[in-house]
C-alpha cells in the first residue's frame, strides 16, 4: 500500500496524455458548460453551520467497494434535498470507478457546487473539469511541487474555478500557502499507507492562516467530531464512505446533519 500514491499518479500522467491526445483543448473549451457560471463553494462553507460536502464513491484502493449499486444522479439529488454545502465526485477511472460522466450526471441532477475530486497535475485537468461542470477543483501537495501549485490555482482561478488544496502535514502546508487557494483542506487519511486520524485536522488548524476556508477530510463518520473540529475554526467537512455505504447517501446525509444542528 505504501506505493500506492506514485502508482495512481504514473498511471495518472499515462491518462492524461491518452486523452490530450485524443480531445482537443478546443473541443473542451467549445462545450455547453465550459461558460457556465460557477458556484463558490467556499463561500457556500463561509454561510453555513454544518459545512457538509457529501462525495460519490463506488470504490478505492483502501476499500475494495463502497457502492456500486446506485446512480449518480439520485446520490447527488439526495445529497441536495440533505442540505449538503457540496458534492465531490471522483472521476478516477482505475483506482476509484469514477469518471467525468459521473461529474456531467451529477451536474445535471443538481445545483450544488461540484468539486472534481482527482489527481491533478495538468492544465488539461482543469478544462476537463470546467466543461464537465465542476465548480472546484482538488490540488494535492503530495504531488505538486510549490510551482506547480501555483500556476495550476492561478489557472483554475482564471477559468473561474474554486481551488481546494490538500495537504497531510505541516511540510505540505508551509509550501502551499498562496493567494491562489481558497480552501486548505487536512487530510485525515496518510496516503501512503491509508491510515485516519482526526488529530491530523487538530494539529495543523493553527498554522492555517485565517483567510482560508479550513476543510477537515477523511475519516469523519460521527457528527460530534464536527463539532469538535469546529472548534479548531474547521468550516468544511468532506464525508465520503459514511454516507455512500448506506442504500441511501441523501437520507444518511440528512440524518448526519440534523444531528450537527441539534
Amino acid at each position: 500500500m505504501s506505493n500506492i500514491l506514485d502508482k495512481i499518479i504514473a498511471d495518472k500522467r499515462r491518462e492524461v496524455e491518452l486523452k490530450k491526445s485524443i480531445v482537443p483543448v478546443s473541443q473542451l473549451e467549445n462545450a455547453v458548460l465550459f461558460s457556465r457560471t460557477t458556484t463558490s463553494l467556499a463561500g457556500k462553507l463561509k454561510a453555513s453551520k454544518s459545512g457538509i460536502i457529501a462525495e460519490h464513491k463506488r470504490r478505492s484502493p483502501s476499500r475494495a467497494v463502497i457502492n456500486q449499486a446506485l446512480s449518480v444522479a439520485d446520490v447527488a439529488a439526495g445529497y441536495e434535498n440533505a442540505g449538503v454545502c457540496g458534492m465531490s465526485v471522483l472521476t478516477d477511472g482505475k483506482y476509484f470507478g469514477g469518471s467525468l460522466d459521473d461529474l456531467l450526471q451529477a451536474r445535471a441532477a443538481t445545483t450544488l457546487p461540484l468539486l472534481r475530486k482527482e489527481f491533478i497535475m495538468d492544465e488539461y485537468q482543469l478544462l476537463e473539469a470546467r466543461a464537465y461542470g465542476a465548480d472546484v477543483i482538488l490540488l494535492i501537495a503530495a504531488v505538486l511541487t510549490k510551482e506547480e501549485i501555483k500556476f495550476l490555482s492561478g489557472f483554475a482561478k482564471s477559468l473561474g474555478l474554486d481551488v481546494l488544496l490538500e495537504v497531510h502535514n505541516e511540510e505540505e502546508l508551509r509550501k502551499s500557502i498562496m493567494p491562489g487557494i481558497d480552501m486548505l483542506g487536512v487530510n485525515n487519511r496518510n496516503l501512503k499507507t491509508f491510515e485516519v486520524s482526526i488529530n491530523t485536522s487538530k494539529q495543523l488548524s493553527g498554522i492555517i492562516p485565517d483567510e482560508f476556508v479550513k476543510v477537515s477530510e477523511s475519516g469523519i463518520s460521527d457528527p460530534a467530531t464536527i463539532k469538535d473540529l469546529q472548534q479548531y475554526g474547521y468550516k468544511g467537512f468532506l464525508v465520503g464512505e459514511n454516507f455512500m455505504k448506506t442504500e441511501d447517501p441523501g437520507r444518511s446525509a440528512g440524518a448526519f446533519i440534523t444531528d450537527i444542528l441539534r
